[in-house]
């Protein structure tokens, strides 16, 4: 009797153990499986990324261009005449002010950019802006109903702010931009009437002196005929 159960005892015994190994193999296997809760995410964590050497292939950094910097050398002497198809409009900079907004409209003008552009923007109270040159060859029609782009075009490059205590006054010259505030090219705005709202938000580099009758006839379509620097 003794001896008949001890091969079923045994039997017994050997089941649990190996169940017993099964649940030990199924719990390690679901553990390796399931991310750690107090392990952070290194995407979203401050850990150091990978270096080039670490990987597969190099990593690739994308890196901003450079703001312009205009090699016009300004001497602080220098003024403006705007000519435009409803008369001359003088101006006068301020280059201790926006040194580099000054030299790069001198470089701009200089080379001939501004020429046949044309007054894209009027705003009766408020200001009238020019120097895109995708307008060159737009229509009025065109201009006022958006197509060709107008008033997204310029140079080729943006340049740094260089926002100041100038205050926006009626004849004020400042430049337009995007909503980066490094974002200004060639754009750039005369206002019609005092706007204080404005005043350290864009950078004012310059006034009217002579012809703001002219500025304030001005309207979309009018003509940058040229812009003559004098030294």
């Amino acid at each position: 009797m003794n001896q008949r159960k001890i091969p079923a005892v045994m039997l017994a015994v050997a089941v649990v153990a190996l169940l017993a190994v099964l649940v030990v193999m199924l719990t390690s296997r679901c553990s390796s499986d399931a991310p750690e809760a107090s392990v952070p995410d290194q995407m979203h964590a401050s850990a150091p990324l990978a270096s080039s050497e670490d990987t597969e292939e190099p990593v690739t950094v994308y890196e901003e261009e450079p703001m312009h910097v205009s090699s016009v050398q300004v001497t602080g002497t220098e003024t403006a005449v705007i000519e435009t198809s409803r008369g001359p409009i003088a101006l006068e900079f301020y280059p201790a002010d926006a040194p580099n907004t000054v030299a790069c409209f001198i470089e701009l003008a200089a080379a001939g950019f501004y020429d046949g552009l044309k007054f894209h923007r009027v705003v009766p109270g408020f200001v009238v802006q020019g120097g895109d040159p995708l307008t060159r060859d737009l229509t009025v029609e065109q201009i006022r109903s958006g197509i060709g782009g107008a008033g997204t075009g310029g140079p080729g490059w943006t340049q740094e702010a260089e926002f100041n205590s100038r205050k926006h006054e009626t004849g004020t010259l400042a430049m337009a931009r995007a909503r980066d505030v490094d974002s200004a090219g060639s754009q750039f705005y005369i206002c019609l009437a005092p706007q204080p709202s404005l005043d350290g938000q864009y950078t004012v580099f310059g006034k009217v002196t002579e012809g703001m009758d002219v500025v304030m006839s001005i309207e979309v379509g009018d003509v940058i005929e040229s812009v003559t620097i004098r030294p």
